[in-house]
């Protein structure tokens, strides 16, 4: 019994949301993604992922690997580190958050959190939604105690992941599936 003592404090609470300003000026609604969120952020991501992605990647590439990538992942959806942003209305202006566990079956490092699925609806880019999505991330991950993070980021993402202080350790190629690889870059944090 006395290896439960420390738990008789805890209280399960439902996630809230959370207004926050970009630094675009706009008001957001920040929350955890839940298993009902599975069709709007597979829609966000099937249609921003080609708009974004278009201008940095050949058309081979983008044919065969957007039915892979550009699809939500339930597993980060049920995860509690997954977490949509919203406008005050109530629409979906992105996504975004972490795992502990590395993506595609890359060997996970204890302390570290995996950056996954930033998005940002192409129509709201710049404004700074992605930003915010990646700082909460970054803050959600802390309290937890993680203190290193990696992130496969596509190519035109780069910068914006720079600008977080990651640095880029060079190019990869992922496996998507047989015969698939998509270029990406390996960065830390």
């Amino acid at each position: 019994m006395e290896q439960f003592s420390e738990l008789k404090n805890f209280t399960a609470v439902e996630p809230r949301e959370t207004r926050v300003k970009t630094t675009g000026g706009q008001t957001i609604v920040m929350r955890i993604a839940r298993k009902a969120d599975f069709d709007a952020v597979d829609a966000l991501l099937a249609q921003s992922y080609p708009k974004t992605l278009t201008s940095h990647y050949l058309p081979s590439v983008m044919a065969l690997a957007m039915p892979k990538i550009a699809r939500a992942n339930m597993r980060l959806l049920r995860s509690g580190r997954y977490f949509l942003a919203h406008s005050e209305s109530g629409r979906l202006l992105g996504a975004g958050g972490y795992s502990l566990e590395a993506p595609g079956g890359r060997k996970s490092i204890p302390g570290t959190a995996h950056i996954r699925h930033v998005v940002t609806d192409h129509a709201h880019q710049g404004r700074g939604i992605g930003r915010a999505i990646l700082r909460h991330s970054l803050a959600q991950a802390a309290q937890e105690g993680i203190n290193r993070f990696d992130c496969l980021s596509t190519v035109n993402a780069e910068g914006f992941y720079a600008g977080f202080g990651f640095r880029s350790i060079g190019p990869v190629e992922l496996p998507l599936a047989p015969g698939i690889r998509f270029p990406a870059v390996q960065m830390q944090l």
